[in-house]
């Protein structure tokens, strides 16, 4: 049976992939920044096996011992999920443009999402450099902002999620000789908590104040990311790396 590890497990999107990944017949490990949150998190899921791991994604020690742990006392992970990440203070559909933006917002988003997925990703490689497992694979998450300059998102959070495209594709390129595909997934406007957080209130309570430019004219929903990760996490998935999913409901083409 294959390990999967999704970093960020209890969110919208994490946990919407570890409920995909088990049906799948995967054993899923919640990695959560609150480890008491991450075991009951692991509790939800159906069958046995699973489990929570606490981490701090930009903690260099705290990302090395969860992936010890979980390689000691559940197995060789064959496949890592990385959703753990922070939207920070919004951009300019909330009123903050370069002028507003501080560098404690900027150290601190970037820590999170630029640091986290670095982190996560070497030492995925360092354990399957030691000890190669079929069918390895890495999955982050970048975003729509990174590839078209967020409003509702802030500058430091685009950009450290394009920084985590061009990670994705060098660590496609260097782990291809140790069988592990390294793909994104571009989310646009999802229903999540951190979609909330990045969009200002609006009359009537609407996820998205811009639903009109998407051309499906709707938000996505978390098992609509799942299934892509599914894919991207699939034996039939193989020959797919250095790749970026768009999932945005036509928001952004190209």
């Amino acid at each position: 049976m294959r390990i999967a590890l999704i970093t960020g497990g209890a969110g919208g999107l994490g946990f919407a992939t570890a409920e995909r990944f088990v049906k799948d017949g995967m054993t899923v490990v919640i990695a959560e920044l609150d480890g008491k949150l991450a075991d009951e998190t692991a509790a939800k899921l159906p069958g046995k096996g699973h489990r929570g791991v606490q981490m701090n994604v930009a903690d260099e020690a705290s990302v090395a011992a969860a992936f010890a742990r979980v390689e000691k006392e559940v197995g060789p992970i064959a496949v890592v999920a990385h959703y753990a990440g922070m939207v920070g203070e919004g951009g300019l559909a909330k009123g903050i443009g370069i002028a507003e933006s501080t560098l404690d917002e900027w150290e601190r988003v970037n820590a999170v999402n630029g640091r986290g997925t670095f982190l996560v990703i070497r030492e995925m490689a360092r354990h399957r450099k030691e000890k190669p497992v079929e069918h390895g694979r890495i999955i982050t998450t970048s975003s729509l902002a990174a590839q078209a300059g967020g409003l509702q998102s802030g500058g430091a959070y685009s950009a450290a999620k394009a920084a985590v495209l061009g990670l994705t594709k060098y660590a496609a390129r260097d782990l291809a000789r140790y069988g592990i595909t390294v793909n994104s997934i571009a989310p646009g406007p999802i229903d999540t908590q951190m979609l909330a957080a990045a969009t200002p209130a609006s009359a009537g309570g609407a996820k998205y104040n811009a639903i009109d430019s998407i051309p499906l004219r709707r938000v996505g929903e978390p098992s609509e990311i799942a299934g892509a990760a599914a894919f991207l996490a699939s034996v039939e998935g193989g020959y797919v790396t250095g790749a970026t999913i768009d999932v945005n409901g036509g928001l952004y083409l190209r």
